[in-house]
């Protein structure tokens, strides 16, 4: 191999670098951007997300601050996080952007669709825990304590519970994603996927368990909108997979025809 030939193979390996580092560097400055624009605002967003748990607070109870920075760490890791959540579609769009090129054509047919959908399912998985699992939950655990028990929570932990809560309701929301990128890749037919059904519901309540509090509810709240997601995947990867099955079998029968001919 010539000088020639190792720089020729050498530069395109340093133009992606330099390009990959380009669109992390732009990544990062919509993430600073959205935060500089929300950081005066940071107590009114964790105020936003402390409602669901003080609406169900005891009458002259409040949520407390046990160390001496929470006050001020506490609103601007949520704010951080929220800047992170708001800069997501513009995050992925340079991902997109970046591997697009290698992609073929048909590839890239289903991967915008993917990218689009993966954010909305995100989105919606995180709106569903808010809207409609901490009510629930929280009802649940304020009512079921003892009278004499002042509910009290500290801020710190009641971010990382609704932090933990967001990322398991935001990813189990990408089952259909998953599924249907198992079945467009040719890794599982839509009928052996469907077989395996009965596994997938005991995985389904397995990690309702590991991702939720150590309580019957959350895990309920997450294991059943997961089973229902993975049924919506499984439909929409056999109404994909009919077309390329019917492609299939007409390039076969076109190989067999040359081949007899």
């Amino acid at each position: 191999m010539t000088a020639e030939n190792s720089s020729n193979q050498e530069q395109p390996l340093i133009q992606h670098l330099i390009e990959l580092r380009a669109r992390l560097l732009k990544s990062l400055a919509s993430i600073v951007v959205v935060f500089a624009c929300l950081f005066a605002f940071a107590n009114d967003i964790y105020e936003f997300v402390a409602r669901p748990l003080q609406k169900f607070l005891p009458e002259n109870s409040q949520m407390i601050a046990i160390d001496v920075a929470s006050p001020f760490l506490t609103p601007f890791k949520l704010t951080l996080l929220v800047s992170l959540f708001l800069a997501m579609p513009y995050i992925l769009f340079q991902i997109w952007a970046f591997i697009a090129p290698a992609l073929y054509k048909n590839e890239k047919r289903i991967a915008m669709p993917i990218f689009i959908s993966s954010v909305v399912l995100f989105y919606m998985g995180v709106s569903f825990a808010y809207f409609v699992v901490f009510p629930l939950v929280f009802g649940f655990f304020t009512s079921i304590g003892p009278g004499s028990v002042a509910v009290m929570t500290d801020i710190s932990s009641y971010l990382d519970f609704v932090i933990k809560i967001f990322f398991a309701f935001g990813v189990a929301f990408e089952i259909p994603v998953a599924t249907i990128l198992l079945i467009s890749a040719g890794i599982i037919s839509p009928k052996s996927l469907a077989e395996k059904r009965p596994y997938v519901i005991v995985a389904c309540f397995v990690l309702g368990m590991l991702l939720t509090p150590p309580d019957v509810l959350s895990q309920l709240l997450l294991a059943i909108p997961m089973w229902g997601l993975f049924e919506m995947g499984l439909i929409f990867g056999k109404i994909l997979a009919r077309p390329q099955a019917q492609s299939d079998g007409q390039s076969s029968s076109e190989k067999s025809n040359q081949s007899d001919a």
